[in-house]
């Protein structure tokens, strides 16, 4: 195979892979705060909005110990705790409108034929509307400070909501791009 087909295809292959992502993240901290001080954790439930289910709760917390273990950012007490993360969940329901217009196959002569062997009768529709209800959900993670008392990170995550299994995919990737963006320690 030629070796420019073959860098193609793979380039092709990582742009399709890097596409694929289902979940749209955003962050931002407070650029004063120290994180080179926060050692440990601690999840609290959200004073106002909805508690998580039981199973993308777990998948949360379960990705927050992995990707903040490899930070040295252990779990522990809240009373012991340098940061407190505060989980809040939201859903919407939105509705996506796709209008498509049919060009008929065959206007000025860009096609040999219309529908095949036949035409469309008189009257048909030449546009088409397409109508998605789907619930869009929101994972925000503040990270506070609990000797400042100050909010020093937020991360918000947004992906359509589906199963329970999926969704605690969409938790974990999330979390997972929330905690990448945490402002590195910085070494003595």
């Amino acid at each position: 195979m030629n070796p420019n087909a073959i860098k193609l295809s793979v380039l092709a292959s990582v742009c399709a892979l890097s596409a694929c992502s289902s979940v749209s993240v955003t962050t931002d901290y407070d650029h004063a705060a120290s994180f080179n001080h926060y050692k440990t954790y601690a999840v609290e439930p959200a004073i106002h909005g909805r508690i998580l289910s039981h199973t993308s709760d777990a998948a949360l917390r379960e990705e927050l110990r992995t990707q903040l273990g490899k930070r040295g950012i252990t779990e522990t007490a809240s009373e012991k705790a340098d940061i407190v993360i505060v989980p809040h969940a939201f859903g919407e329901h939105k509705v996506s409108v796709q209008e498509y217009t049919d060009w008929g196959y065959g206007y000025h002569g860009t096609w040999p034929y219309q529908y095949g062997h036949y035409n469309m009768w008189a009257g048909a529709p030449q546009t088409y509307v397409d109508v998605n209800h789907y619930t869009e959900g929101t994972l925000i993670l503040d990270v506070v400070d609990l000797h400042r008392k100050t909010l020093v990170f937020r991360g918000v995550g947004t992906a359509v909501v589906g199963g329970p299994e999926d969704n605690g995919g969409k938790i974990r990737e999330a979390v997972e791009k929330m905690v990448e963006t945490l402002p590195a320690p910085v070494a003595h």
